[in-house]
């Protein structure tokens, strides 16, 4: 995997770009220079994928079967996250009470359930509480009750504190810090329990139509395809799942809802969508620096005013001195210039943070995008055939910085209504795929509804003259006081995509270099997020028009793909012959946040999923036992992990065996490179096929 330096490219070695910038020539100029430098007779071309270049008129397929095996089921899920195995269990909770006979099959694209599940989450338990009411005896991973919770702006040297009322969105009183994707896999387990069909690594590539315009369910994605759009002698076609009911909880800016916004013109009554990235690390710190139960969050530098978004640093009670930390930056930020990754890594180094990471080490790292058009945003949630739940829609209350209690319950207001009406003497539809409408009359007369209602103006406020802290001045007012009755409701600003500023409008942003201990390259964090893909696949970042990342995206914005991309997925590299760049796309670095799809001003790349089981690896990634006495690696479900490398697990070996092959053990003392026998004769995708030793006697998972 390579990963650009993410510079402002007039520091790189194109003659012309650098012309452009030191004499910043007026933009009516801008086609002339930008033609120069990016000429090039032919397109290069990026994308393969089917859903840009139809197989139907590509000669290669010719021959090739697409028939697909399909199932039946009364209710389909897409997602197995927090909203979806709500639903799923609730459902059958039902179905085992009245003694009713109800088919649930449940696909997660990760290789297992809580895999893609990123967090540093503080849960508002309520909707758990009413979901498992006795989740205490059956040992739900809820270990540490907030204890202490603190609030503060930072100015470049300074922490000023900021007291927590009661009533307050921030006010963390009665929740608890979890591990999210722990938490989800628990929940995933409890759903098999009950006669769930979960499916992991199944990624839902398709929706399925009834000939009268109906949901009838999904396919999974085929299997098989190399890189060049081409089948391989594998080639495999998914799996239909069909179904009376589908429900789609994918999570924040879901592939498969972007194409039923559309369809069903959910978006008809309501706002864009706003969303902001969040990054996040697990350390492993210094004891006496450790307080379990305590929540820091922190608002100001290294933002602007004007630049929505803040920071959490959370103390875990899990046995071991970890800390959760991570940084939110609003994707509706102007500065193309702007790296919220590195804005991340500024942040640790802050008087107020850096001595809690010192002499720690830092174990783990992810990003994701979120949901912050709060009520404004929310859509149509009902058409023939299916529903959406979760953050697929986006029920998150952003000032209170929690997405599951909500998301969960309207999992289980979802199944509630479903069941309803499957098991309705009167059941009448209009269409063959069934429209539950009674979800969304549940969900507005539930406390989702209420709460997201009484924090819609807190987000939207922030874009005044005074920003960030005009919002702050807001909730104090409306908020506190008033609890949100005001008689008024603000509006977004629009689309993120719309928000940039050109390049040549913007001053470059100079980031310190990382150090190493306390702050990251990008590359070593993309290694501990655990992400790997199949490499010979078509790229699942597709482009509509290949020309427009350089004719457009680097000439007027000067790239901002290669900043907002968390984990160096994009970068623009120079052309082999003549002058100018090219975009390079480094699919196997993706760690699934669609904050590319959401961001790119122009709206050209469209994010679909990899084949099944690809991507990160949050809640499985495991780093190995200490070599140096001979004890073997094990593998967890996706990639044995050593000194900030990532060694994808062999996929011609025993895939029901892979999360405990030992591949060998150490024999050449520490730090001494090591193969094990049968590497050399294994075809795998990634070129880091050497085993390090690594001198950690610490295991853990995000």
């Amino acid at each position: 995997m390579t990963v650009n330096m993410l510079v402002p490219l007039a520091k790189l070695s194109c003659p012309a770009y650098q012309c452009f910038h030191a004499l910043k020539i007026k933009k009516n100029y801008l086609p002339l220079c930008a033609t120069r430098w990016a000429s090039t007779s032919v397109v290069p071309r990026i994308t393969t994928h089917y859903t840009i270049y139809p197989r139907d008129k590509d000669k290669r397929w010719e021959g090739v079967s697409m028939e697909r095996f399909a199932e039946e089921a009364d209710v389909v899920i897409v997602g197995a996250g927090p909203a979806g195995l709500s639903a799923a269990v609730r459902l059958k909770q039902l179905a085992a009470q009245h003694e009713k006979d109800i088919r649930v099959c449940l696909v997660e694209k990760a290789s297992q359930i809580g895999a893609h599940t990123l967090s540093g989450a503080c849960l508002d338990p309520r909707a758990f509480e009413e979901l498992f009411p006795d989740w205490k005896e059956k040992g739900a991973p809820l270990n540490t009750p907030v204890t202490e919770d603190r609030f503060a702006i930072l100015t470049q040297k300074y922490r000023i504190p900021v007291p927590i009322l009661p009533g307050l969105p921030m006010n963390n009183h009665g929740n608890y810090i979890v591990r999210l994707g722990h938490l989800v896999s628990w929940m995933g387990e409890q759903a098999e329990a009950l006669g769930v069909e979960v499916y992991p690594g199944y990624a839902a590539a398709e929706v399925l139509f009834h000939e009268d315009g109906s949901i009838k369910g999904i396919a999974t994605n085929d299997v098989g395809i190399q890189k060049d759009g081409a089948p391989k002698t594998t080639f495999e076609r998914g799996l239909e799942l069909h179904a009376k009911v589908t429900i789609f909880a994918e999570g924040c800016h879901g592939h498969l809802a972007k194409q039923l916004y559309k369809k069903f013109d959910l978006r008809a009554n309501c706002e864009p969508q706003t969303y902001g990235i969040g990054l996040k690390e697990l350390w492993l710190i210094d004891e006496k620096k450790w307080k379990p139960g305590r929540v820091d969050h922190t608002v100001g530098w290294p933002l602007d005013r004007h630049t929505y978004g803040g920071s959490f640093l959370y103390h875990l009670n899990e046995g071991e001195p970890l800390v959760a930390l991570g940084f939110v930056v609003g994707l509706d930020y102007q500065n193309p210039y702007l790296s919220p990754f590195r804005e991340f890594q500024r942040w640790k180094h802050h008087p107020s943070i850096q001595p809690t990471l010192e002499g720690g080490k830092r174990i783990a790292y992810g990003a994701r995008a979120l949901n912050e058009g709060g009520f404004q945003s929310i859509p149509k949630l009902t058409f023939p055939g299916g529903l959406l739940i979760g953050c697929s829609p986006g029920f998150m209350n952003v000032p209170k910085i929690k997405g599951t209690h909500t998301a969960m319950k309207s999992g289980v207001l979802a199944a509630e209504s479903i069941f309803n009406q499957l098991t309705s003497e009167n059941l009448q539809s209009k269409t063959i795929g069934l429209q539950v409408t009674e979800y969304e009359d549940n969900l507005k007369k539930s406390w989702v509804w209420k709460e997201l209602y009484s924090v819609r103006n807190i987000r939207p406020s922030c874009h005044g003259f005074l920003g960030l802290y005009g919002g702050m001045i807001y909730t104090g007012i409306f908020y506190w006081i008033f609890r949100g009755m005001e008689p008024w409701t603000l509006k977004h600003k629009g689309a993120d995509s719309d928000r940039l500023k050109p390049a040549k409008d913007c001053t470059p942003i100079e980031y310190p270099k990382p150090d190493g201990q306390i702050s990251f390259d990008l590359l070593s964090s993309v290694a501990l997020s655990g992400t790997n893909h199949e490499h010979d696949q078509p790229a699942h970042l597709t482009l509509k028009d290949d020309s427009i990342p350089v004719n457009r995206n680097l000439s007027i914005y000067d790239g901002p793909e290669q900043r907002f991309c968390p984990a160096g997925v994009y970068e623009f590299v120079p052309l082999e012959q003549g002058d100018g760049f090219r975009l390079q796309i480094n699919a196997q670095n993706c760690v699934h946040c669609k904050t590319c799809d959401i961001k790119d001003p122009s709206q050209n790349i469209n994010w679909v999923v990899p084949e099944g089981g690809g991507g990160p690896a949050y809640n499985g990634m495991q780093v190995p036992q200490a070599l140096s006495d001979g004890t073997s690696v094990v593998l967890n479900d996706c990639l044995c992990y050593t000194k900030a490398m990532a060694i994808p697990f062999p996929k011609s070996l025993d895939l029901s065996q892979r999360s405990r092959e030992p591949i060998g053990t150490a024999q050449n003392g520490p730090d001494v490179p090591w193969s094990p026998p049968w590497l050399a004769n294994l075809s795998c995708p990634s070129p880091a096929l050497i085993v390090h030793q690594y001198n950690s006697q610490k295991t853990s998972t995000i």
